[in-house]
């Protein structure tokens, strides 16, 4: 039984390449496997794909690169789910994949049952693509939803609507970091306490990661994101969510 899901896998090691692609395909995903860059995007040329697993540490053309072509090609498009594999990339590239728009990483060689799990947890935050219809102007959808900014964070489903139904992507630490200021409205968080609170915390550089997280975050939820009215800095202490938002 498949799940209906396309899987890009990309590394330059036909070891590992194919390690992951039979695991993948055994839990019933429709996996393509590419050796670089340009395979990848010559099968994206050929045909859609739900999500794209990376190795960052390439010989051609290196993940971080790709990235950056995949978030500005029309082939692929934006909201093109990336998860980044990472042997011996630093904490510096890894923040720099997720300011490029990936949308989260492993060290490898990785857990591929975890993998998997991260996985399904992207494309269910993926929704499949916009929703058909509108709702009225200000009325909260039928499900668990909840005012967030411009749009309505929906806690059941891990997605962030605006009002006329259409989808945005999150990715995990996104979401867990919006329902954390859900949840705190009104209270300064340090950088470490949203770490915690949204279980996002890199060891080597998590000051940096969760400031590249609040950016992304501003840039889908806020009017004009250089001069955010939810999600504020506090200098020297952390950010506030003021869930009616604040002029400066």
């Amino acid at each position: 039984m498949t799940t209906g899901h396309r899987i890009l896998v990309v590394d330059d090691e036909p070891a590992a390449r194919e390690m992951v692609g039979d695991y993948l395909k055994m839990h019933g995903f429709d996996v393509a496997l590419c050796d670089g860059g340009a395979s990848l995007f010559a099968t994206l040329g050929e045909r859609r794909a739900d999500l794209v697993v990376l190795d960052l540490n390439m010989p051609e053309e290196d993940g971080l690169s790709i990235v950056r072509r995949l978030k500005s090609a029309t082939e692929a498009g934006p909201d093109l789910p990336v998860i980044m594999l990472t042997a011996t990339a630093s904490p510096i590239d890894r923040v720099v994949g997720l300011e490029l728009g990936a949308d989260d990483y492993l060290a490898k060689p990785c857990e591929l049952r975890e993998l998997v799990a991260r996985i399904r947890s992207v494309l269910r935050r993926g929704g499949g693509g916009p929703a058909t219809g509108s709702a009225a102007a200000n009325a909260a959808p039928a499900e668990n939803a909840v005012r967030f900014g411009t749009k309505w964070l929906h806690l059941d489903s891990y997605q962030l609507r605006d009002e006329d139904g259409g989808r945005l992507v999150l990715t995990r630490s996104e979401f867990a970091l919006l329902k954390a200021f859900h949840d705190h409205p009104g209270r300064v968080l340090s950088r470490d306490r949203l770490l915690d609170l949204a279980d996002a915390r890199d060891p080597d550089a998590f000051d940096r990661s969760i400031d590249v997280r609040i950016t992304r975050m501003r840039r889908k939820i806020e009017p004009d994101p250089a001069r955010p009215r939810y999600i504020k800095t506090v200098r020297g202490a952390g950010y506030i969510y003021h869930p009616q938002g604040q002029e400066d």
